[in-house]
C-alpha cells in the first residue's frame, strides 16, 4: 500500500475514534507510546494512549449515535521515510481543533506517535 493512502486510513481511523467513542480505534491509530498534548482555557494538558482512549471513550452515547456530525478535513500530508507529519482539523467536544499529526512507520505499519493540538475556536462561536 502507498505511504500516503497508509496514513489517510490511520487519520480516518482516529477521526472514527472520536465519532464513535471508540477506545479501540484510539488504540489502533495511536502508537502504544504515543502523547496527546496542547493547550484549553484551563491551561496545558498532557496524556497517555490509554488516558486520551479512556477519554474518548467516556463520552457516551457517543457523537455518531446522538446523529453529530464530526467535521474533520485533512489539511496536509507530509511524508519523509518512516516519518510522516499531517495537520488535520476536526471538531469535537464543541471545540474547533487543529492537531498535528506526527507518525512513525513500524514494521510496514504507519501510526500516531504525537498528536499536537490547538483550540482553534469554540464551535459554537462565530468564524
Amino acid at each position: 500500500m502507498e505511504d500516503e493512502q497508509a496514513v489517510r486510513i490511520v487519520i480516518q481511523t482516529y477521526f472514527d475514534s472520536m465519532s464513535e467513542s471508540s477506545r479501540e480505534k484510539v488504540c489502533v491509530a495511536f502508537h502504544p507510546s504515543g502523547k496527546i498534548t496542547g493547550y484549553l482555557e484551563d491551561g496545558l494538558h498532557e496524556m497517555t494512549r490509554e488516558e486520551f482512549a479512556d477519554l474518548v471513550a467516556s463520552l457516551q452515547p457517543s457523537p455518531h449515535e446522538s446523529n453529530q456530525q464530526l467535521h474533520a478535513e485533512v489539511l496536509w500530508i507530509d511524508i519523509t521515510g518512516d516519518t510522516a507529519v499531517a495537520k488535520v482539523k476536526d471538531e469535537y467536544l464543541g471545540m474547533m481543533f487543529i492537531d498535528t499529526l506526527s507518525f512513525i512507520k513500524v514494521e510496514g505499519s504507519w501510526s500516531i506517535y504525537v498528536k499536537l493540538f490547538h483550540v482553534e475556536r469554540s464551535a459554537t462561536a462565530p468564524q
